[in-house]
């Protein structure tokens, strides 16, 4: 009887773990500075953890620039998240400045433990830490920035945490990578985006050679969806960094619609799916040297496009 006592448990304690891990695991890679769209995508990131549909493993920054660290521990603390690891490329570039100063705003108003992207660890190293601690197909990555950290990961060889490769490590451990990233294009015109054209040749590398499926929410999805006036002139809430970053972008930018909200909607179709706010379709394209990139016969990524009011997608995530 004792013996069938113990197998009892040890079987519930099993079905419990397993349980507990249908929240889905998730890393962040964002290049936070050179816009205020990455603020609202790490909120919402954080909105979806209070909600316990996710777990925060790790917030990385693949922007060089000495604010990007310290920004995400104002926002992990900010949201009561402070033990949250944080990384940065230790590459010196990219290295993209915040235009509108918030970030520089936010660094001398609001609490943080990491004063400097020294502080942080390496970001190829704090992937593979993280992953390797993780069962075997259940992260998802969320890039909202360039492709550096991830093409570093790729190349990466075994260490101290695994001694798998990095593409190794990818395909045993990760589930899912969402992507702002990639456009269209009109006509003979070919799409060009930000995040890809920074660092071609890490864009290059990871579309071409990463071993999980793709969900690439592109240029076109996002620039339709405003968000952020709402919240700016919300009086109602004090001592926001996430609404101070849009009430010095949106006024540094003399813009009153809202801003273009590219960032928020990979964080939404990573954790919520792409239905019922959007449709999309199995597609394939060849990034140029150039950073433009034209799409080819194939259905290597899952391309997402607005199939809703961009008003409703709006209020949904603001």
């Amino acid at each position: 009887m004792k013996w069938l006592v113990i197998f009892v448990f040890l079987f519930c304690t099993k079905c419990t773990s397993k349980a507990q891990h249908k929240t889905k695991l998730v890393i962040l890679d964002t290049d936070i500075a050179g816009d205020y769209d990455d603020v609202g995508a790490i909120a919402l990131l954080h909105a979806f953890a209070d909600n316990n549909e996710i777990e925060i493993l790790a917030t990385i920054s693949c922007n060089a620039f000495h604010t990007t660290a310290p920004t995400l521990s104002v926002l992990n603390t900010y949201f009561n998240r402070a033990d949250i690891p944080i990384g940065v490329t230790k590459r010196t570039a990219p290295n993209k400045n915040c235009p509108q100063g918030w970030a520089e705003v936010l660094l001398e108003k609001y609490p943080h433990e990491i004063t400097s992207n020294n502080q942080a660890m390496e970001a190829v190293s704090l992937y593979r830490k993280t992953l390797a601690s993780q069962p075997d197909q259940s992260v998802t990555i969320i890039t909202i920035g360039f492709f550096t950290n991830l093409a570093d990961l790729l190349a990466s060889k075994g260490d101290q945490y695994s001694p798998l490769t990095g593409e190794e490590l990818v395909e045993q451990k990760v589930k899912l990578l969402t992507s702002m990233a990639g456009a269209l294009g009109s006509g003979k015109k070919k799409g060009r985006e930000y995040n890809v054209r920074i660092d071609v040749g890490a864009a290059q590398k990871v579309l071409a050679e990463w071993p999980t499926p793709i969900i690439l929410s592109p240029l076109e999805v996002g620039h339709r969806i405003r968000t952020g006036i709402k919240l700016s002139d919300n009086e109602s809430i004090q001592n926001s960094p996430v609404k101070d970053a849009y009430k010095i972008g949106l006024t540094k930018d003399n813009n009153i619609r809202g801003r273009m909200s590219w960032d928020q909607t990979a964080v939404w179709v990573a954790v919520r799916g792409v239905s019922p706010y959007f449709d999309s379709r199995m597609i394939n394209f060849k990034i140029l040297d150039d950073g433009s990139n034209i799409v080819i016969p194939g259905e290597r990524f899952e391309y997402l496009e607005n199939n809703r009011s961009t008003r409703k997608i709006a209020e949904d995530l603001e």
